[in-house]
């Protein structure tokens, strides 16, 4: 996924710039005095110069870029992964609008180590041992929109990220807490990746992300016991796969009305209590899938754009007619393209045909397959 995502930066760092002064290990060349053939021009200008009393005036030598020792530098990306730095290079081009750092063994991040780079706009600090951040480390980071700090040591989310910071991608690290405040003044984050943590539902202080408005969060794989209170009410897919979760009580769902997208699949759900989707309205993909429920949750005929339901590896053992579709066609704005219930105990010869009446296509639903 990260090799995707760094090819598609390049891409895009490709089309918005034109070529860059910096170009890897470049000598630049002698200065352009519009000689022509026979060298006339050149001579022209020395004799009249010549005459005039003075001398041809001597100019500075162009500024030149230096590429980090063992790095690559190109059309404003400097690559400096597997190179099994202790820290972070010196003399990276300011113009650098990508820096690559990944796979190394920078165990901190200084005061200075970013110093002069304001036109980077995006930073890859992916599997190294990053433990400290100086508090002023990004300071200089003024146009920063992507930071990808997953896999490291880091223990909180680092301080005073850049405000013009779009999408955070910081999984797979040690954060057991996530403090009020953290992203004040981040009204620019739309996307936030921070699954793989030891995160409990009591490591979010109240107030930790007010005043976001991200579109993306995902918290998987971590410690959740439960729906996090107070997260952004902008969310439109909300990811909490891969925790602990036991049950969606009426209020857990209640602030966010935008999401169209949400994952609780391989948790430890038993029950859905009544009422609790009426609050996503515009829900469009349900996962549910590796859990504990008995039966299909209630609500789902009232979902009118509902298309996606996972239910497969749970303790179903029975469905019925109704579970799905409304009993008025007018209701449901989208039907089905894909129920999965395979994984289940259910006698699927017995279920009727017309629980399925609101499918667009008999192959979008899956049952059988259940082993004791």
């Amino acid at each position: 996924m990260l090799s995707h995502c760094f090819l598609l930066l390049l891409l895009s760092l490709s089309s918005l710039t034109g070529p860059s002064l910096t170009l890897p290990f470049e000598q630049r060349g002698f200065w352009d005095f519009n000689i022509d053939g026979d060298g006339g021009g050149l001579m022209t200008t020395m004799m009249r110069d010549e005459e005039e009393g003075s001398a041809v005036e001597e100019m500075p030598p162009p500024e030149v870029s230096i590429c980090p020792f063992g790095c690559h530098c190109q059309l404003h990306v400097v690559q400096c992964s597997d190179l099994g730095l202790a820290e972070v290079p010196a003399n990276i081009p300011t113009d650098t609008k990508l820096l690559d750092l990944q796979n190394n063994r920078i165990s901190e991040l200084r005061e200075n180590d970013f110093k002069g780079l304001t036109n980077l706009y995006a930073l890859v600090l992916v599997n190294n041992q990053i433990s400290k951040v100086h508090p002023r480390t990004f300071a200089p980071l003024r146009h920063l929109q992507k930071l990808y700090f997953s896999r490291n040591l880091l223990t909180t989310v680092p301080k005073n990220l850049p405000p013009s910071l779009v999408e955070l991608r910081i999984h797979d690290n040690h954060i057991k807490k996530v403090a009020e405040g953290t992203f004040e003044s981040m009204g620019s984050l739309n996307c936030i990746e921070m699954g793989g943590n030891p995160l409990q539902n009591s490591g979010f202080e109240p107030g930790a992300f007010k005043g976001l408005k991200v579109s993306y969060l995902r918290i998987s794989e971590a410690k959740l016991t439960g729906v996090p209170k107070d997260l952004p009410e902008s969310i439109h897919e909300l990811h909490l796969d891969h925790n602990q979760i036991q049950a969606i009580e009426l209020e857990d769902l209640s602030r966010y009305k935008q999401l169209y997208r949400l994952g609780l699949g391989y948790n430890k759900i038993r029950m859905i209590e009544n009422g609790s989707l009426s609050y996503v309205p515009k829900l469009r993909e349900l996962h549910l899938e590796n859990n504990l429920l008995s039966r299909v949750p209630k609500g789902l005929p009232e979902m009118k754009y509902l298309q996606v339901v996972y239910l497969h590896s749970n303790n179903i053992s029975r469905v019925g007619i109704d579970d799905f579709c409304p009993r008025g066609f007018g209701m449901k704005r989208t039907f089905y393209n894909g129920i999965s219930l395979f994984a289940n105990p259910v006698k699927y010869w017995e279920v009727q045909p017309a629980t399925f009446r609101c499918v667009t296509d008999r192959m979008a639903i899956q049952l059988g397959n259940y082993k004791k």
